[in-house]
């Protein structure tokens, strides 16, 4: 498989490492040293593209990935206002492209096991929800794309909360999503039901980067050949 990598920050050169762990090849590295080799001729060199820039940056790369009909995998995140125009143009041109907000199997389990719970809760007013999230100091989003994913999958199985905010904790109906940074932390992910008599906790932890970096690798083999819109649950049929 011949990878383009838009993004060659820490994601990017983990993704590199297990690409050639597993004999893929590196064709195209983009950083904004190197901006000018993201052309739709380079693009064209790979069988896939695994986008992880900046939300600044990313709707615009992923619509060049559409022009050179590459594949792309998207792990940026903080670009959802777009997501709909974005969808459509794929659509369009018969492209294909497969986001999320996290590429770990067992983050993906984890939204899994979070949207049944929530299901489940719902029922039980007396329990109150809080989201936390911990990620290192250069993350560039907050709340992490991840945690967005968890509380809208709550929002979705549980009547009594109407929206999320970022460090808000003043409004009953608000589910709050607490924001921290901390030094080398790859990413954590805390879920706590409390009531007046206990708790009832869900968590992730990651290790390392490697289990985001082998879950993009899994997704981009199996994009490769398809055209649409699709996301993890579609890699791990979920």
């Amino acid at each position: 498989m011949k990878i383009a990598l838009i993004g060659y920050g820490k994601m990017g050169k983990a993704i590199e490492k297990i690409a050639l762990q597993e004999g893929h090849e590196i064709v195209l590295k983009i950083n904004q040293a190197h901006i000018n080799d993201l052309t739709i001729e380079n693009l064209r060199k790979a069988d896939v593209a695994i986008e992880f820039s900046t939300p600044q940056t990313v709707v615009k790369n992923i619509m060049l990935c559409f022009e050179a009909r590459t594949p792309v995998i998207v792990g940026t995140t903080a670009w959802h206002t777009y997501q709909k125009e974005v969808e459509e143009a794929c659509n369009a041109v018969g492209g294909a492209m497969l986001a999320a907000s996290n590429f770990s199997l067992g983050v993906n389990l984890f939204f899994a096991l979070n949207s049944k719970l929530a299901q489940v809760m719902s029922k039980y007013e007396q329990y109150k929800i809080s989201l936390s999230e911990i990620h290192h100091t250069a993350k560039l989003d907050a709340p992490s794309g991840t945690a967005i994913t968890l509380a809208e999958e709550i929002l979705m199985q549980n009547c009594h909360y109407k929206n999320w905010e970022n460090n808000v904790f003043t409004n009953e109906d608000t589910l709050s999503i607490h924001s921290i940074r901390e030094p080398d932390v790859p990413g954590t992910h805390i879920i706590k039901y409390t009531s007046a008599q206990d708790v009832i906790e869900i968590k992730h932890t990651a290790i390392n980067r490697e289990g985001f970096a082998a879950g993009a690798i899994m997704a981009a083999k199996w994009l490769i050949g398809k055209k649409g819109v699709y996301g993890m649950n579609d890699v791990l049929n979920l």
